[in-house]
Protein backbone atom coordinates (compact mmCIF):
# COMPACT_ATOMS: atom_id res chain seq x y z
CA UNK A 1 0.00 0.00 0.00
CA UNK A 2 2.77 2.21 0.87
CA UNK A 3 4.13 1.70 -2.49
CA UNK A 4 1.40 2.14 -4.61
CA UNK A 5 0.66 5.20 -2.72
CA UNK A 6 4.53 6.55 -3.33
CA UNK A 7 3.36 5.69 -7.40
CA UNK A 8 0.08 8.13 -7.11
CA UNK A 9 2.46 10.89 -5.85
CA UNK A 10 5.13 10.26 -8.18
CA UNK A 11 2.25 10.04 -10.81
CA UNK A 12 0.67 13.45 -9.22
CA UNK A 13 3.87 14.92 -9.44
CA UNK A 14 4.92 13.91 -13.19
CA UNK A 15 1.82 15.62 -13.98
CA UNK A 16 1.71 18.87 -12.42
CA UNK A 17 5.82 18.98 -13.87
CA UNK A 18 4.51 18.71 -17.23
CA UNK A 19 1.76 21.10 -16.53
CA UNK A 20 5.08 23.73 -15.26
CA UNK A 21 6.91 22.90 -18.14
CA UNK A 22 4.07 24.00 -20.97
CA UNK A 23 3.16 26.85 -19.06
CA UNK A 24 6.99 27.82 -19.12
CA UNK A 25 7.12 27.29 -22.85
CA UNK A 26 3.93 29.69 -23.48
CA UNK A 27 6.05 31.77 -20.79
CA UNK A 28 8.86 32.20 -23.02
CA UNK A 29 7.11 32.24 -26.01
CA UNK A 30 5.25 35.02 -24.78
CA UNK A 31 8.81 36.77 -24.13
CA UNK A 32 9.51 36.00 -27.56
CA UNK A 33 7.01 37.93 -28.55
CA UNK A 34 7.08 41.25 -27.04
CA UNK A 35 9.68 43.38 -28.80
CA UNK A 36 10.08 46.63 -29.46
CA UNK A 37 8.53 47.51 -32.47
CA UNK A 38 11.90 49.01 -33.77
CA UNK A 39 14.74 46.69 -33.25
CA UNK A 40 13.17 43.77 -31.88
CA UNK A 41 14.94 43.46 -28.81
CA UNK A 42 12.98 41.35 -26.19
CA UNK A 43 11.26 44.03 -23.81
CA UNK A 44 11.69 43.12 -20.28
CA UNK A 45 11.58 45.82 -18.17
CA UNK A 46 10.79 49.77 -20.12
CA UNK A 47 13.76 51.17 -18.67
CA UNK A 48 16.46 48.36 -20.20
CA UNK A 49 14.59 48.59 -23.82
CA UNK A 50 14.41 52.21 -24.01
CA UNK A 51 18.67 52.04 -23.15
CA UNK A 52 19.22 48.92 -25.75
CA UNK A 53 17.05 50.78 -28.61
CA UNK A 54 18.97 53.88 -28.07
CA UNK A 55 22.21 52.11 -28.15
CA UNK A 56 21.56 50.13 -31.25
CA UNK A 57 20.39 53.30 -33.05
CA UNK A 58 23.55 55.05 -32.03
CA UNK A 59 25.78 51.95 -33.45
CA UNK A 60 24.08 51.55 -36.72
CA UNK A 61 24.51 55.26 -37.16
CA UNK A 62 28.17 55.08 -36.48
CA UNK A 63 28.28 51.42 -38.69
CA UNK A 64 26.07 52.45 -41.72
CA UNK A 65 24.79 55.14 -43.63
CA UNK A 66 22.05 53.73 -45.53
CA UNK A 67 18.87 53.13 -44.36
CA UNK A 68 18.57 49.48 -42.92
CA UNK A 69 14.85 47.25 -42.19
CA UNK A 70 14.06 45.66 -39.14
CA UNK A 71 12.24 42.87 -38.56
CA UNK A 72 8.51 42.89 -38.16
CA UNK A 73 7.17 43.66 -34.54
CA UNK A 74 5.83 40.02 -33.05
CA UNK A 75 2.73 40.13 -31.46
CA UNK A 76 1.84 39.07 -28.38
CA UNK A 77 0.81 35.64 -28.51
CA UNK A 78 -2.72 35.07 -27.08
CA UNK A 79 -3.53 38.51 -28.14
CA UNK A 80 -6.57 39.31 -30.47
CA UNK A 81 -4.30 40.64 -33.26
CA UNK A 82 -2.08 37.03 -33.03
CA UNK A 83 -5.10 34.75 -33.64
CA UNK A 84 -6.15 37.14 -36.13
CA UNK A 85 -3.29 36.70 -37.70
CA UNK A 86 -3.03 32.58 -37.19
CA UNK A 87 -6.27 32.27 -38.56
CA UNK A 88 -5.71 33.92 -41.60
CA UNK A 89 -2.32 31.62 -41.66
CA UNK A 90 -4.35 28.31 -40.99
CA UNK A 91 -7.13 29.97 -43.42
CA UNK A 92 -5.10 30.27 -46.66
CA UNK A 93 -3.03 26.97 -45.76
CA UNK A 94 -6.41 25.27 -45.81
CA UNK A 95 -7.22 26.18 -49.26
CA UNK A 96 -3.74 25.34 -50.36
CA UNK A 97 -3.96 21.89 -48.80
CA UNK A 98 -7.23 21.46 -50.66
CA UNK A 99 -5.91 22.27 -54.22
CA UNK A 100 -2.74 20.42 -53.40
CA UNK A 101 -3.92 16.86 -52.38
CA UNK A 102 -6.32 16.56 -55.25
CA UNK A 103 -4.52 18.42 -58.47
CA UNK A 104 -3.21 16.23 -61.15
CA UNK A 105 -0.51 17.22 -63.32
CA UNK A 106 0.88 19.91 -64.14
CA UNK A 107 1.40 20.20 -60.48
CA UNK A 108 1.83 16.70 -59.42
CA UNK A 109 4.17 14.85 -62.36
CA UNK A 110 5.39 11.65 -63.37
CA UNK A 111 8.77 9.95 -62.23
CA UNK A 112 11.27 9.04 -64.63
CA UNK A 113 9.89 5.66 -64.10
CA UNK A 114 6.31 6.47 -63.60
CA UNK A 115 5.94 4.70 -60.62
CA UNK A 116 5.22 7.94 -58.71
CA UNK A 117 4.59 11.38 -58.71
CA UNK A 118 6.41 14.06 -57.70
CA UNK A 119 5.98 17.94 -57.09
CA UNK A 120 6.42 20.20 -60.14
CA UNK A 121 8.48 23.33 -58.32
CA UNK A 122 8.05 25.74 -61.04
CA UNK A 123 4.28 24.90 -61.21
CA UNK A 124 4.16 24.97 -57.28
CA UNK A 125 5.59 28.51 -56.94
CA UNK A 126 3.86 29.77 -60.00
CA UNK A 127 0.03 28.95 -58.47
CA UNK A 128 1.11 29.50 -54.72
CA UNK A 129 2.94 32.65 -52.83
CA UNK A 130 6.54 32.17 -50.51
CA UNK A 131 9.48 31.52 -51.26
CA UNK A 132 11.31 28.72 -50.23
CA UNK A 133 13.37 28.97 -47.13
CA UNK A 134 16.97 29.78 -48.09
CA UNK A 135 19.56 27.38 -47.45
CA UNK A 136 16.67 25.04 -46.74
CA UNK A 137 16.03 21.62 -48.92
CA UNK A 138 12.19 20.64 -49.51
CA UNK A 139 10.51 17.24 -49.29
CA UNK A 140 7.24 16.87 -50.90
CA UNK A 141 5.23 13.67 -50.93
CA UNK A 142 1.45 12.80 -51.69
CA UNK A 143 -0.58 9.42 -50.76
CA UNK A 144 -3.75 7.57 -50.86
CA UNK A 145 -5.04 4.46 -48.76
CA UNK A 146 -7.92 2.97 -47.86
CA UNK A 147 -7.76 2.59 -43.75
CA UNK A 148 -10.29 0.57 -41.74
CA UNK A 149 -11.91 3.09 -39.53
CA UNK A 150 -14.54 5.99 -39.76
CA UNK A 151 -13.81 9.46 -40.36
CA UNK A 152 -14.24 10.57 -37.28
CA UNK A 153 -12.28 7.89 -35.49
CA UNK A 154 -9.33 9.01 -37.71
CA UNK A 155 -10.10 12.94 -36.56
CA UNK A 156 -10.05 12.11 -33.31
CA UNK A 157 -6.40 10.27 -33.30
CA UNK A 158 -5.33 13.50 -35.29
CA UNK A 159 -6.36 16.01 -32.95
CA UNK A 160 -5.75 14.74 -29.99
CA UNK A 161 -2.10 16.06 -29.41
CA UNK A 162 -1.34 13.28 -27.03
CA UNK A 163 -2.99 10.54 -28.86
CA UNK A 164 -1.16 11.95 -32.35
CA UNK A 165 1.81 11.33 -30.55
CA UNK A 166 1.65 7.84 -29.32
CA UNK A 167 0.17 6.62 -32.43
CA UNK A 168 2.78 7.90 -34.31
CA UNK A 169 6.00 7.40 -31.91
CA UNK A 170 7.89 5.65 -34.93
CA UNK A 171 7.89 9.35 -36.05
CA UNK A 172 7.21 11.95 -33.43
CA UNK A 173 9.35 12.01 -30.08
CA UNK A 174 7.84 15.02 -28.38
CA UNK A 175 4.40 17.22 -28.82
CA UNK A 176 2.86 19.88 -27.20
CA UNK A 177 0.23 21.90 -27.61
CA UNK A 178 0.54 25.01 -26.59
CA UNK A 179 -2.52 27.03 -27.28
CA UNK A 180 -6.50 25.68 -28.42
CA UNK A 181 -8.28 28.98 -30.00
CA UNK A 182 -11.57 26.97 -30.62
CA UNK A 183 -13.17 23.67 -28.98
CA UNK A 184 -15.39 22.94 -32.29
CA UNK A 185 -18.63 22.81 -33.24
CA UNK A 186 -21.41 21.01 -31.26
CA UNK A 187 -18.92 18.63 -29.46
CA UNK A 188 -16.75 17.75 -32.73
CA UNK A 189 -13.07 18.72 -33.88
CA UNK A 190 -14.87 21.20 -36.46
CA UNK A 191 -13.01 24.41 -36.87
CA UNK A 192 -10.66 23.86 -33.83
CA UNK A 193 -7.33 25.37 -34.41
CA UNK A 194 -4.66 24.22 -32.23
CA UNK A 195 -0.74 25.80 -32.37
CA UNK A 196 1.46 23.10 -31.20
CA UNK A 197 5.43 22.25 -30.64
CA UNK A 198 6.49 19.10 -32.48
CA UNK A 199 10.03 16.69 -32.43
CA UNK A 200 10.13 14.65 -35.13
CA UNK A 201 12.65 11.45 -35.18
CA UNK A 202 13.74 8.43 -37.10
CA UNK A 203 14.95 5.62 -34.34
CA UNK A 204 18.39 6.34 -34.82
CA UNK A 205 20.84 8.50 -33.02
CA UNK A 206 22.90 8.96 -36.34
CA UNK A 207 19.54 11.37 -38.15
CA UNK A 208 18.99 14.64 -36.16
CA UNK A 209 15.36 15.25 -35.21
CA UNK A 210 13.40 17.60 -36.54
CA UNK A 211 12.24 20.84 -34.43
CA UNK A 212 8.60 22.12 -35.39
CA UNK A 213 6.57 25.06 -34.64
CA UNK A 214 3.04 24.97 -36.03
CA UNK A 215 -0.56 25.53 -35.96
CA UNK A 216 -3.29 22.66 -37.02
CA UNK A 217 -6.39 23.33 -38.05
CA UNK A 218 -9.34 20.71 -38.48
CA UNK A 219 -12.50 21.60 -40.69
CA UNK A 220 -15.12 19.39 -42.21
CA UNK A 221 -16.45 20.54 -45.24
CA UNK A 222 -20.13 20.37 -46.83
CA UNK A 223 -19.44 16.90 -48.41
CA UNK A 224 -18.32 16.21 -45.13
CA UNK A 225 -14.87 15.40 -46.18
CA UNK A 226 -12.26 16.49 -43.06
CA UNK A 227 -9.10 18.23 -43.84
CA UNK A 228 -6.25 18.60 -41.62
CA UNK A 229 -3.78 21.10 -42.20
CA UNK A 230 -0.71 21.98 -40.65
CA UNK A 231 1.26 25.12 -41.23
CA UNK A 232 4.47 26.82 -39.98
CA UNK A 233 3.97 29.98 -38.00
CA UNK A 234 7.68 30.95 -38.31
CA UNK A 235 6.87 34.45 -40.10
CA UNK A 236 4.81 35.40 -36.65
CA UNK A 237 7.47 34.58 -34.83
CA UNK A 238 11.20 35.68 -36.79
CA UNK A 239 13.20 35.11 -33.67
CA UNK A 240 12.19 31.76 -33.60
CA UNK A 241 14.35 29.06 -35.72
CA UNK A 242 13.74 25.69 -36.20
CA UNK A 243 15.32 23.61 -38.35
CA UNK A 244 12.32 22.21 -40.50
CA UNK A 245 8.97 24.63 -41.67
CA UNK A 246 6.10 23.03 -42.44
CA UNK A 247 4.39 24.49 -45.35
CA UNK A 248 0.77 23.84 -45.68
CA UNK A 249 0.57 19.86 -44.88
CA UNK A 250 -1.99 17.36 -43.89
CA UNK A 251 -4.56 15.25 -44.52
CA UNK A 252 -8.31 14.88 -46.66
CA UNK A 253 -10.53 12.18 -44.65
CA UNK A 254 -13.80 10.97 -46.50
CA UNK A 255 -16.18 7.85 -45.19
CA UNK A 256 -16.68 5.43 -47.56
CA UNK A 257 -18.69 1.79 -47.31
CA UNK A 258 -17.94 -0.92 -45.55
CA UNK A 259 -16.36 0.99 -43.26
CA UNK A 260 -13.51 2.19 -44.23
CA UNK A 261 -12.38 5.89 -44.76
CA UNK A 262 -10.05 7.04 -47.67
CA UNK A 263 -7.29 9.15 -46.89
CA UNK A 264 -5.36 11.52 -49.24
CA UNK A 265 -2.27 12.36 -47.20
CA UNK A 266 -0.03 15.50 -48.45
CA UNK A 267 3.70 16.25 -46.72
CA UNK A 268 5.49 19.28 -47.38
CA UNK A 269 8.37 20.74 -45.88
CA UNK A 270 11.45 22.50 -45.88
CA UNK A 271 14.59 21.19 -43.93
CA UNK A 272 18.00 22.34 -43.04
CA UNK A 273 19.12 18.83 -43.78
CA UNK A 274 22.85 18.77 -42.34
CA UNK A 275 23.73 16.04 -40.29
CA UNK A 276 22.35 13.40 -41.64
CA UNK A 277 24.69 9.95 -41.49
CA UNK A 278 25.01 8.85 -45.57
CA UNK A 279 23.79 5.64 -44.98
CA UNK A 280 20.13 7.61 -44.10
CA UNK A 281 19.81 10.08 -46.47
CA UNK A 282 18.63 7.75 -49.87
CA UNK A 283 15.84 7.08 -47.55
CA UNK A 284 15.02 10.16 -45.98
CA UNK A 285 15.42 11.70 -50.29
CA UNK A 286 12.69 8.94 -51.04
CA UNK A 287 10.30 10.00 -48.30
CA UNK A 288 10.46 6.95 -46.14
CA UNK A 289 11.52 8.57 -43.10
CA UNK A 290 9.23 11.33 -42.62
CA UNK A 291 7.02 11.48 -46.14
CA UNK A 292 3.07 10.55 -46.49
CA UNK A 293 3.42 7.01 -47.20
CA UNK A 294 5.35 6.70 -43.62
CA UNK A 295 2.34 8.76 -41.89
CA UNK A 296 -0.11 6.42 -43.85
CA UNK A 297 1.51 3.37 -43.00
CA UNK A 298 1.44 3.87 -39.58
CA UNK A 299 -2.15 4.87 -38.89
CA UNK A 300 -3.07 1.80 -41.11
CA UNK A 301 -1.14 -0.76 -38.62
CA UNK A 302 -2.67 1.11 -35.68
CA UNK A 303 -6.38 0.91 -38.00
CA UNK A 304 -5.60 -2.70 -37.79
CA UNK A 305 -4.01 -3.21 -34.39
CA UNK A 306 -7.80 -1.88 -33.15
CA UNK A 307 -9.33 -4.26 -35.52
CA UNK A 308 -7.95 -7.16 -34.01
CA UNK A 309 -8.78 -6.36 -30.66
CA UNK A 310 -11.85 -8.69 -30.94
CA UNK A 311 -10.11 -12.02 -32.85
CA UNK A 312 -9.22 -15.17 -30.11
CA UNK A 313 -6.26 -14.61 -28.15
CA UNK A 314 -3.85 -17.46 -29.07
CA UNK A 315 -3.06 -18.74 -25.89
CA UNK A 316 -0.89 -21.56 -24.44
CA UNK A 317 -1.96 -21.60 -19.93
CA UNK A 318 -4.56 -19.42 -18.56
CA UNK A 319 -5.81 -16.47 -19.33
CA UNK A 320 -8.28 -14.44 -18.65
CA UNK A 321 -10.19 -12.25 -21.15
CA UNK A 322 -9.29 -8.99 -19.84
CA UNK A 323 -5.47 -9.77 -20.36
CA UNK A 324 -5.65 -9.09 -24.01
CA UNK A 325 -6.17 -5.54 -23.54
CA UNK A 326 -3.62 -5.52 -20.50
CA UNK A 327 -1.02 -6.90 -23.07
CA UNK A 328 -1.58 -4.98 -25.69
CA UNK A 329 -1.10 -1.82 -23.66
CA UNK A 330 1.90 -2.47 -22.14
CA UNK A 331 2.77 -3.46 -25.33
CA UNK A 332 2.49 -0.88 -27.01
CA UNK A 333 4.14 1.16 -24.02
CA UNK A 334 7.25 -0.90 -24.52
CA UNK A 335 7.27 0.10 -28.48
CA UNK A 336 7.15 4.20 -27.59
CA UNK A 337 9.63 3.69 -25.10
CA UNK A 338 11.68 2.01 -27.20
CA UNK A 339 11.35 4.62 -30.50
CA UNK A 340 11.41 7.86 -27.67
CA UNK A 341 15.02 5.75 -26.27
CA UNK A 342 16.89 5.80 -29.23
CA UNK A 343 16.62 8.44 -31.29
CA UNK A 344 18.75 12.11 -31.36
CA UNK A 345 16.04 13.53 -29.34
CA UNK A 346 17.35 17.19 -27.49
CA UNK A 347 15.74 14.66 -24.00
CA UNK A 348 18.61 12.15 -25.31
CA UNK A 349 22.38 13.00 -24.53
CA UNK A 350 24.74 10.41 -26.50
CA UNK A 351 28.35 9.91 -26.12
CA UNK A 352 30.15 7.97 -28.98
CA UNK A 353 31.89 4.89 -27.60
CA UNK A 354 33.87 3.00 -30.83
CA UNK A 355 33.70 2.32 -34.17
CA UNK A 356 32.90 -1.74 -35.59
CA UNK A 357 34.10 -2.74 -39.35
CA UNK A 358 33.30 1.29 -40.64
CA UNK A 359 31.87 5.01 -39.64
CA UNK A 360 28.14 3.49 -39.80
CA UNK A 361 28.73 1.19 -37.40
CA UNK A 362 29.34 3.71 -34.59
CA UNK A 363 28.36 2.66 -31.00
CA UNK A 364 26.55 4.91 -28.82
CA UNK A 365 26.11 5.64 -25.29
CA UNK A 366 23.93 7.06 -22.82
CA UNK A 367 23.12 6.65 -18.52
CA UNK A 368 19.70 7.45 -16.73
CA UNK A 369 18.78 8.01 -13.05
CA UNK A 370 15.38 7.12 -12.67
CA UNK A 371 13.78 7.75 -8.83
CA UNK A 372 10.27 8.55 -9.56
CA UNK A 373 9.17 7.16 -12.96
CA UNK A 374 7.41 3.45 -11.89
CA UNK A 375 6.95 2.70 -15.74
CA UNK A 376 10.53 2.11 -15.57
CA UNK A 377 12.84 0.44 -13.55
CA UNK A 378 14.30 2.08 -10.53
CA UNK A 379 18.08 3.01 -10.49
CA UNK A 380 20.64 3.35 -12.51
CA UNK A 381 20.26 2.41 -16.57
CA UNK A 382 22.60 2.11 -19.11
CA UNK A 383 21.49 2.32 -23.53
CA UNK A 384 23.80 1.13 -25.84
CA UNK A 385 22.62 1.55 -29.66
CA UNK A 386 24.53 1.28 -33.38
CA UNK A 387 23.10 1.75 -36.59
CA UNK A 388 24.52 -0.17 -39.36
CA UNK A 389 23.83 -1.00 -42.75
CA UNK A 390 23.00 -4.69 -44.15
CA UNK A 391 23.01 -5.83 -47.93
CA UNK A 392 19.80 -7.96 -46.78
CA UNK A 393 16.30 -7.33 -47.75
CA UNK A 394 14.01 -6.30 -44.33
CA UNK A 395 12.12 -9.45 -44.77
CA UNK A 396 14.66 -11.84 -44.09
CA UNK A 397 16.18 -9.71 -41.79
CA UNK A 398 12.40 -8.84 -39.77
CA UNK A 399 11.71 -12.94 -40.08
CA UNK A 400 15.38 -13.70 -38.78
CA UNK A 401 15.20 -11.60 -35.70
CA UNK A 402 11.97 -12.76 -34.51
CA UNK A 403 12.44 -16.38 -35.27
CA UNK A 404 12.69 -17.49 -31.20
CA UNK A 405 14.50 -21.33 -32.35
CA UNK A 406 17.71 -19.06 -33.70
CA UNK A 407 17.26 -15.99 -31.14
CA UNK A 408 19.92 -17.37 -28.77
CA UNK A 409 22.13 -17.42 -32.47
CA UNK A 410 22.63 -13.44 -31.81
CA UNK A 411 21.19 -12.91 -27.95
CA UNK A 412 24.02 -13.11 -25.55
CA UNK A 413 21.71 -11.84 -23.14
CA UNK A 414 20.26 -15.25 -22.73
CA UNK A 415 23.25 -17.00 -22.93
CA UNK A 416 22.33 -19.65 -24.93
CA UNK A 417 19.36 -20.32 -23.28
CA UNK A 418 15.73 -21.18 -25.05
CA UNK A 419 12.59 -19.43 -24.72
CA UNK A 420 9.20 -20.68 -25.03
CA UNK A 421 6.04 -19.38 -25.44
CA UNK A 422 3.17 -18.27 -22.93
CA UNK A 423 0.56 -16.45 -25.08
CA UNK A 424 0.68 -13.97 -28.16
CA UNK A 425 -2.06 -11.77 -30.03
CA UNK A 426 -2.41 -11.22 -33.70
CA UNK A 427 -2.04 -7.10 -34.03
CA UNK A 428 -2.63 -7.33 -37.96
CA UNK A 429 -2.63 -8.17 -41.17
CA UNK A 430 0.94 -8.66 -42.21
CA UNK A 431 2.43 -11.83 -41.33
CA UNK A 432 4.60 -11.48 -37.97
CA UNK A 433 2.49 -8.70 -36.66
CA UNK A 434 2.21 -10.03 -33.18
CA UNK A 435 2.35 -9.45 -29.19
CA UNK A 436 4.13 -12.47 -27.71
CA UNK A 437 4.97 -13.37 -23.85
CA UNK A 438 7.93 -16.24 -23.76
CA UNK A 439 9.46 -17.80 -21.01
CA UNK A 440 13.21 -18.14 -20.37
CA UNK A 441 13.97 -21.73 -19.75
CA UNK A 442 16.62 -21.62 -17.30
CA UNK A 443 18.38 -25.24 -16.72
CA UNK A 444 18.92 -23.67 -13.13
CA UNK A 445 16.30 -24.28 -11.11
CA UNK A 446 16.81 -21.99 -8.13
CA UNK A 447 16.90 -19.12 -10.03
CA UNK A 448 13.98 -16.94 -10.48
CA UNK A 449 11.87 -17.36 -13.69
CA UNK A 450 12.36 -14.71 -16.42
CA UNK A 451 8.99 -13.35 -18.74
CA UNK A 452 10.01 -11.80 -21.98
CA UNK A 453 7.53 -9.28 -23.49
CA UNK A 454 7.74 -8.71 -26.89
CA UNK A 455 6.18 -6.83 -29.93
CA UNK A 456 7.36 -7.46 -33.78
CA UNK A 457 5.39 -5.39 -36.36
CA UNK A 458 6.05 -4.34 -39.74
CA UNK A 459 4.46 -2.62 -42.90
CA UNK A 460 6.15 -1.02 -46.09
CA UNK A 461 7.93 1.26 -44.35
CA UNK A 462 9.34 -0.41 -41.74
CA UNK A 463 9.50 -3.04 -38.76
CA UNK A 464 10.23 -3.60 -35.72
CA UNK A 465 10.80 -6.32 -33.26
CA UNK A 466 11.30 -5.12 -29.17
CA UNK A 467 10.89 -6.61 -26.35
CA UNK A 468 11.58 -6.41 -22.68
CA UNK A 469 11.76 -8.93 -19.80
CA UNK A 470 9.34 -8.44 -16.80
CA UNK A 471 9.55 -11.00 -13.51
CA UNK A 472 6.72 -13.56 -12.94
CA UNK A 473 4.40 -10.90 -10.56
CA UNK A 474 3.66 -8.66 -13.41
CA UNK A 475 3.39 -11.54 -16.12
CA UNK A 476 0.58 -12.97 -13.84
CA UNK A 477 -0.60 -8.88 -13.40
CA UNK A 478 -0.95 -8.62 -17.66
CA UNK A 479 -2.45 -12.49 -18.23
CA UNK A 480 -4.70 -11.84 -15.39
CA UNK A 481 -6.03 -8.74 -16.75
CA UNK A 482 -4.58 -6.43 -14.02
CA UNK A 483 -3.48 -3.16 -14.28
CA UNK A 484 -0.40 -2.58 -16.75
CA UNK A 485 0.65 1.15 -15.98
CA UNK A 486 3.19 0.95 -13.39
CA UNK A 487 4.48 -2.53 -14.58
CA UNK A 488 7.92 -1.19 -15.45
CA UNK A 489 9.70 -1.88 -18.92
CA UNK A 490 12.82 -1.29 -19.90
CA UNK A 491 12.49 -1.97 -24.61
CA UNK A 492 15.59 -3.32 -26.23
CA UNK A 493 15.11 -4.53 -30.08
CA UNK A 494 15.48 -3.43 -33.71
CA UNK A 495 13.80 -1.29 -35.71
CA UNK A 496 14.39 -2.14 -39.72
CA UNK A 497 14.27 0.50 -42.60
CA UNK A 498 14.63 -0.32 -46.15
CA UNK A 499 18.09 1.33 -46.91
CA UNK A 500 16.60 4.02 -49.98
CA UNK A 501 13.49 3.74 -52.48
CA UNK A 502 13.35 0.76 -55.20
CA UNK A 503 10.74 0.99 -57.89
CA UNK A 504 10.30 4.79 -58.41
CA UNK A 505 9.98 5.48 -54.72
CA UNK A 506 8.78 2.82 -53.26
CA UNK A 507 10.12 -0.41 -51.43
CA UNK A 508 8.73 -3.59 -52.92
CA UNK A 509 6.07 -5.16 -51.25
CA UNK A 510 7.04 -6.64 -47.94
CA UNK A 511 10.59 -5.40 -48.15
CA UNK A 512 11.70 -8.36 -50.35
CA UNK A 513 14.44 -6.86 -52.52
CA UNK A 514 16.89 -4.20 -51.57
CA UNK A 515 19.36 -3.79 -48.28
CA UNK A 516 18.34 -2.66 -44.72
CA UNK A 517 18.81 -0.39 -42.15
CA UNK A 518 19.58 -1.24 -38.69
CA UNK A 519 19.24 -0.02 -35.80
CA UNK A 520 20.05 -1.94 -32.42
CA UNK A 521 19.68 -0.97 -29.00
CA UNK A 522 19.77 -2.64 -25.75
CA UNK A 523 18.70 -1.27 -22.20
CA UNK A 524 19.88 -2.35 -18.95
CA UNK A 525 19.59 -2.22 -15.42
CA UNK A 526 23.28 -1.35 -14.28
CA UNK A 527 22.34 -0.83 -10.56
CA UNK A 528 19.00 -0.44 -8.34
CA UNK A 529 20.65 2.27 -6.75
CA UNK A 530 19.95 5.69 -8.97
CA UNK A 531 23.22 7.39 -7.33
CA UNK A 532 25.38 4.70 -8.74
CA UNK A 533 28.47 4.89 -11.38
CA UNK A 534 29.01 2.66 -14.03
CA UNK A 535 32.68 1.69 -13.96
CA UNK A 536 34.87 2.01 -17.75
CA UNK A 537 35.30 -1.97 -17.01
CA UNK A 538 31.46 -1.99 -17.15
CA UNK A 539 31.03 0.13 -20.13
CA UNK A 540 33.68 -1.91 -22.14
CA UNK A 541 31.77 -5.08 -21.22
CA UNK A 542 28.52 -3.73 -22.58
CA UNK A 543 30.48 -2.29 -25.76
CA UNK A 544 31.83 -5.64 -26.32
CA UNK A 545 28.04 -7.85 -25.86
CA UNK A 546 26.27 -5.30 -28.63
CA UNK A 547 29.90 -5.54 -31.06
CA UNK A 548 29.10 -9.74 -30.91
CA UNK A 549 25.66 -9.88 -31.29
CA UNK A 550 26.17 -7.38 -34.67
CA UNK A 551 28.78 -9.45 -35.78
CA UNK A 552 26.54 -12.63 -34.98
CA UNK A 553 23.85 -10.99 -37.05
CA UNK A 554 26.31 -10.02 -39.87
CA UNK A 555 27.61 -13.72 -40.27
CA UNK A 556 24.12 -14.93 -40.21
CA UNK A 557 22.40 -13.28 -42.78
CA UNK A 558 25.82 -11.61 -45.10
CA UNK A 559 26.83 -15.07 -45.67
Amino acid sequence: MKTQHEHEENALLRSENERLRVENLRFREALLNICCPNCGVPKCEENQLVMECSSSRQHVSKAVTSSISCWAPHIASGSNEYQAAVMETVTSAMDELLRVAQLGEPLWVASVDRHNYVLNEEEYFRVFTGPRKEGFQAEATRESAMIYSAASDLVAILMDVEQWANVFSGVVSRATNLQVFSSGQEGTYNEVVQVMNVEFHVASPVVPTRQSYFARYCLQHVDSTWAIVDVSLDHLHPTLFNMCRRRPSGCLIKDMPSGYSKVIWVEHVEVEGGGVHSIYKPLIRAGLAFGAQRWLAILDGYCQRIANGSVPLDVIGFLVGSGRESLLKVAERMVRGYCRGVNASVANTWTTLSGLDNLSDTVKMMTRKNVDDPTIPFGFQLTMVTSFWLPTPPKRVFDFLRDRNTRKEWDMLLNGQDIEEMAHIVTGNEDGNLVTMYQVKDTNQNSKQTIMLQETRKDLTAAYVIYAPIDMVSADTILCGGDPSCIPILPSGFAILPDGPIRGGRPTPHGETGGSLLTLALQVMVDPAPDANISPASVSVANQIICDMVDKIKETLIS
